[in-house]
């Protein structure tokens, strides 16, 4: 999908040298799943001490039971 966008050339270029893809189109696409993974990742921290453990769950058991 063609797309164009006005992107900040300074940005590009320190993307570009500090990335070490070798086009713009790779440089923008290793930032796009960087910035997507990030998200995700914080998503998963939100997360944490909200969920409830069961310290008495013995996962080896459940497996030799399986």
């Amino acid at each position: 999908m063609a797309t164009n966008l006005a992107i900040d050339p300074e940005l590009l270029n320190k993307a570009l040298e500090v990335g070490g893809e070798k086009t713009k189109k790779a440089t923008v696409n290793r930032a796009l799943q960087e910035f997507i993974a990030r998200r995700e990742q914080e998503r998963l921290l939100d997360l944490f001490g909200k969920l409830y453990w069961d310290d008495s769950f013995d996962y080896k058991r459940e497996r030799r039971s399986g």
